[in-house]
């Protein structure tokens, strides 16, 4: 049957942990055909392996609606399950506000007013629409979670805000019923606050989460951007026209007009260009690409025309391989997920048991005569262990580290990233764009004539060159005051260099090799310079004329200036720092040397550069990828924390957790150290949390009233529920301060 399998990416909406997910894979998973079913509760995305003779989407999203959630097919509408995404959170961020505004008069009257005959029918119809119509989500998952012997932590949300808001209803109605003889008043007994507080924080934390997980989806579209929608074919007799790219088959040929993306991948049939490759090697310089050199679908045909003739097309072509292999890495699990929701799953049965086991003990033990008092202490577990600062220890402290990091300008689009990026013990740097600036620059120019004209006839021939390494020599030129003489004549060899006429003089620049064919000596000691300059990854253009060397430029595309300060900072940190490029050796180990980085990967394709992270991942390192390119997507992915270089591309920022906007990478450095505090916050949050429910249970079920007479109220109870979430948002905004 393995052969007849379909895969299919669907958009999941709706869940609200990872014990959702879990439910949401199980769901999909036990359906007729169906051999792999994995959620990414981060991205929001399921993958399923089925056979389409058995089942379909249609089935699929019948089955998941039952369980309480939503499913789009992804390839189908992507916009339309990125527009359900961006609806799913504006009404969150609506439910939430509208709850908090019903809730805030609940707890002002809940604290000081409940001794007014108004004050518990005003609570009530407050805090009714709160639950019932703003928390209704909690209530129908928890429903249908009890049809299928599940729970989340939806379940004790629901049973919690359900039973606190029933109990409070009885008791306006049928005041003393539940109450103790010792008790002034039955008003102690209604807490319309605290279910509705509980609702309001809930929905707050979800919509933090939901914010934190937008977006994913853009750097898959910006990729398939990189296609063309439409291709000129070249038939045989001649003529061309024009077709959907979907038409192109192999063998066809296809005429690539200046300023065109390259459609397929395939070979140059006829003519030559200067063709930018970024979105394969990442590397910013064109390179000469004529007859019988191998093109690649996405990359930019600059200046000249050519044909050429398709050898892949649609999903074989590089570029559609990357993209298969980037949705991959972007759909994979997290390598941690959070916390609270793994405890989740026994937390929430655990205090199920613990508050029923309350209630048949106080019953037993005290019979009839105790049934208030049951009832009490069932409430009172339910209420005190209900997850709230569980579910905001997490997204507090997240929210405070996302805002801290924005402050430095580091933007952190995804919390597992920021998560894992606290564990980094390993950085690995793109090149070209991350520790160099990406652009070329003169670094060298000496001139062998004192001829004034030298200086005007390297510009004006530079100028013409429409090569970024000759622009970058016109603009040092330019820059020096020198005023560009116009060239007659002007011809470009491609892969050596450039030529042209001044008067009577014909002059050229480029290779060594063109200074041979056009009959100008290089002496020797200039060669053995020369020859330096290249070991040190310097790109060399040599000018002459008039039967000699007129002056020789070094050109490169130099070190960031706070590149080695980064390197010895992410030491200091303990992290080991890798370098991967696309470039050659020489020009990798000449960066690397300079920036102090020990560790180097060179000539790598983007699947290389994701499989060197593999193998780093595989040694059990937790590894960090900074990148700018187009090229770097795949690493990025595929890495467990994701940086991208904010003046890079667009494509690498949608696929990194974090875009540094600052130009230095100084930034890589304080994003881990800003992790490392978060997380550290987040473990401090979830030990108050569970601090707070470890005393707090066993005193609401009663345990201290043999000893001292002491019965904890539900008021009380959700008193110290509120404390619990205070603790917790308060050591969340104490992150915003610490160094």
């Amino acid at each position: 049957m393995s052969e007849n399998l379909m895969h299919r990416n669907f958009r999941v909406t709706g869940m609200g942990c990872a014990a959702c997910a879990l439910k949401v894979e199980k769901t999909i998973g036990k359906l007729e055909g169906v051999t792999e079913a994995s959620v990414n509760f981060a991205s929001g995305e399921l993958m399923v392996a089925y056979d389409p003779r058995l089942n379909g989407a249609q089935e699929f999203r019948k089955a998941v609606v039952s369980a309480g959630y939503d499913l789009v097919a992804e390839e189908e509408a992507p916009e339309t399950g990125e527009e359900i995404r961006r609806e799913e959170t504006r009404r969150l961020g609506r439910q939430t506000l509208w709850a908090a505004l019903l809730t805030l008069p609940v707890v002002i009257l809940g604290m000081g007013f409940m001794d007014r005959p108004f004050a518990a029918p005003l609570m009530l119809l407050l805090s009714t629409p709160v639950l019932f119509i703003f928390g209704r989500g909690f209530f129908v998952r928890a429903f249908r979670q009890m049809l299928t012997r599940t729970s989340t932590m939806d379940t004790l949300v629901a049973l919690s805000t359900g039973i606190a808001w029933l109990f409070s209803l009885f008791n306006m109605l049928f005041p003393g019923f539940a109450g103790h003889p010792a008790q002034t008043g039955a008003h102690q007994l209604i807490y319309f606050e605290a279910p509705a507080v509980i609702i309001t924080l809930i929905l707050l934390g979800r919509w933090l989460e939901e914010r934190a997980k937008a977006g994913t989806a853009s750097a898959i579209h910006e990729l398939m951007a990189l296609r063309p929608a439409k291709v000129t074919l070249l038939g045989e007799d001649g003529r061309e026209r024009e077709v959907p790219l979907r038409e192109v088959r192999k063998g066809e040929k296809i005429r690539i007009k200046p300023g065109e993306r390259i459609p397929v991948d395939g070979e140059i049939l006829e003519g030559s260009s200067w063709i930018d490759e970024s979105t394969i090697t990442g590397e910013s310089l064109p390179v000469s690409r004529t007859t019988g050199d191998k093109v690649f679908a996405g990359t930019l045909n600059q200046k000249g025309s050519f044909v050429l003739t398709a050898l892949r097309v649609g999903s074989e072509t590089l570029l559609a391989q990357i993209i298969a292999m980037v949705k991959e890495a972007q759909g994979s699990k997290p390598p941690v997920q959070k916390l609270a929701d793994k405890v989740a799953g026994i937390f929430v049965p655990a205090v199920l048991v613990i508050a029923l086991v309350t209630f048949v003990i106080w019953v037993v033990a005290g019979g009839s005569a105790h049934l208030s008092r049951a009832v009490v202490a069932m409430v009172s577990v339910l209420v005190i262990a209900c997850p709230c600062a569980l579910g905001l220890a997490t997204p507090t402290a997240v929210m405070v580290g996302i805002g801290k990091a924005a402050s430095r300008g580091i933007l952190i689009r995804h919390a597992d990233g920021l998560e894992l990026a606290g564990k980094t013990d390993t950085v690995v740097f793109d090149k070209t764009g991350t520790l160099t600036r990406g652009t070329p620059e003169v670094t060298r120019l000496i001139w062998k004539s004192e001829d004034p004209r030298a200086a005007e006839w390297l510009a004006g021939l530079e100028r013409r060159s429409e090569h970024p390494v000759g622009e970058a020599i016109a603009a040092f030129l330019e820059a020096q005051g020198v005023e560009a003489a116009v060239p007659e004549d002007f011809s470009s060899v491609p892969g050596k260099g450039v030529t042209a006429c001044f008067g009577k003089e014909r002059v050229a620049a480029g290779t060594p090799l063109l200074m041979e064919e056009h009959g100008i000596f290089i002496p020797e000691e200039t060669a053995e310079e020369l020859r330096r300059w290249q070991e040190e990854a310097l790109t060399v253009v040599c000018f002459g004329g008039m039967g000699k060397l007129l002056g020789v430029a070094a050109v490169a595309d130099t070190l960031r200036p706070s590149a080695r300060a980064t390197v010895a900072g992410l030491r200091k940190l303990g992290c080991t720092v890798h370098l991967v490029t696309g470039d050659h050796a020489a020009t990798a180990h000449a960066i690397a040397q300079a920036a102090g980085i020990t560790h180097v990967g060179a000539a790598l394709l983007p699947a290389e550069k994701a499989e060197y992270i593999s193998t780093l991942q595989q040694q059990g390192r937790v590894v960090a990828m900074v990148g700018d390119g187009i090229n770097d997507a795949i690493a990025l992915a595929r890495a467990d924390v994701s940086m991208a270089m904010g003046s890079g591309s667009g494509i690498a920022a949608g696929v990194a957790q974090m875009t540094l906007l600052h130009p230095g990478t100084e930034a890589v450095a304080q994003a881990i150290l800003i992790s490392r505090q978060t997380v550290r916050t987040i473990r401090q949050n979830l030990f108050w949390a569970f601090f707070y429910n470890l005393i707090g249970i066993p005193v609401a079920a009663g345990l201290l009233y043999p000893l001292t007479g002491f019965m904890l109220s539900p008021m009380i109870a959700g008193a110290a529920m509120a404390l619990s979430s205070l603790s917790v948002v308060s050591n969340s905004l104490r992150l915003k301060y610490s160094r």
